[in-house]
């Protein structure tokens, strides 16, 4: 008789408990089910006998001493008649009476304890005890030719592929070897068939391989560019004083050295527009930014009594010979104002003037005091 699985209908023996198949508990086999049937036996009550029950005799008691009575007297036998001279009948020979015996005397009763009433409590209820499963034996050889199974060693048909007794595979697969750990990254995790577009696709991560290096190579100057801005905004700046400073032309009184005095009541004058101020430097520095102070003073009232610069080109030039030109437009107002530029190697800085306000009556145009920062 044959049962079928729920989940993949394979058939299976009615005394197997997981499918064949893919291992599906079936519910249990029926010898399983017929032994978790049978009734408990009762206890069976001991047979009825004719006989009182036995009582427990009691404790003995030394019996009373009783007097010995005399003997009784025994009358002489009367003296024997001649015989006759036929065989006369035998006599009967008289019997002795049994002495009396006196009976013992009752046992004195002794009084037992006395019975106490036990109190009335609550009574618990009965817990329900699970019976414990009843292991099949698996015979030795109940299946010829089957496979043992590695966990339980149960005999199974050798088409079964799962254990009838415990749902253990009986035949697992061989271990594969770990892949490579290159195999394990995209795009060389998939697994294709020979001739599947593995070619193609190679080629197509190669050219994008060379793309992405030719694309680096060629943006490296700007990739620098952004590394070394960051560099300047996080990183901390510091004064730098030139060496040497020059003007094109100078007002009397108001020589180029006067714009890195330190203070901003003195300035160097520029006769007109296209006047010049050339700042020289020992060593290449990294040059963060330029800082100006336009007009005669700082006060308000003192700076528009004289001209002051509204436009300037800077003319940098690193240690290469390469000259970076940046055009700034300055505001006609009293303080400092800078420009960040961001220019490594750094030898000379030329501050041109191009146009000014103020020039009324020939006023020189005043640059109170430029400074030079670069990255500490």
């Amino acid at each position: 008789m044959t049962r079928s699985c729920p989940a993949c209908g394979a058939a299976n023996e009615e005394d197997e408990d997981f499918c064949g198949s893919c291992g599906t508990y079936l519910g249990g086999s029926s010898s399983r089910r017929a032994r978790t049937a049978e009734p408990v036996p009762e206890a069976e009550p001991e047979p009825e006998s004719d006989d009182p029950p036995s009582v427990p005799a009691p404790r003995p008691t030394p019996a009373p001493v009783v007097a010995a009575l005399p003997p009784a007297p025994v009358a002489e036998d009367p003296p024997e008649p001649p015989a006759p001279a036929a065989d006369p009948a035998p006599a009967p020979v008289p019997v002795r009476p049994a002495p009396p015996v006196a009976a013992p005397a009752p046992a004195p009763v002794r009084p037992g304890p006395p019975v106490v009433d036990e109190p009335v409590v609550a009574v618990q209820p009965g817990v329900p005890v699970a019976r414990r499963p009843v292991v099949r034996p698996v015979a030795a050889g109940d299946e010829a030719g089957g496979l043992t199974c590695p966990s339980c060693g149960a005999s199974n048909r050798p088409e079964r592929r799962f254990c009838r007794s415990c749902a253990a595979p009986l035949t697992p697969g061989e271990r594969e070897e770990p892949l490579p750990w290159w195999r394990t990254r995209w795009p060389f995790d998939r697994k294709v068939r020979a001739g599947s577009g593995r070619l193609l696709r190679g080629s197509l991560i190669a050219l994008v391989i060379a793309g992405l290096l030719v694309a680096g190579f060629l943006l490296v100057p700007a990739g620098r560019y952004v590394v070394e801005d960051v560099r300047d905004k996080l990183g901390g700046t510091g004064e730098i004083s030139p060496s040497d400073v020059s003007a094109s032309a100078a007002a009397p009184g108001h020589s180029a050295k006067l714009a890195v005095d330190g203070v901003t009541n003195t300035y160097w004058g520029a006769p007109k527009a296209g006047a010049s101020l050339t700042a020289e430097f020992d060593k290449p520095f990294r040059l963060v930014g330029v800082t100006v102070h336009t007009g005669v003073s700082t006060k308000a009232e003192a700076f528009r009594q004289g001209a002051r610069p509204t436009q300037a080109d800077l003319r940098i030039r690193t240690k290469d010979g390469k000259i970076h030109e940046k055009a700034w437009t300055l505001t006609d107002k009293p303080g400092e104002q800078t420009v960040r530029t961001g220019i490594s190697d750094v030898v000379s800085i030329e501050f041109i003037v191009r146009e000014a306000a103020g020039q009324e009556s020939g006023r020189p145009i005043a640059l109170g005091e430029i400074e030079y920062f670069k990255r500490t």
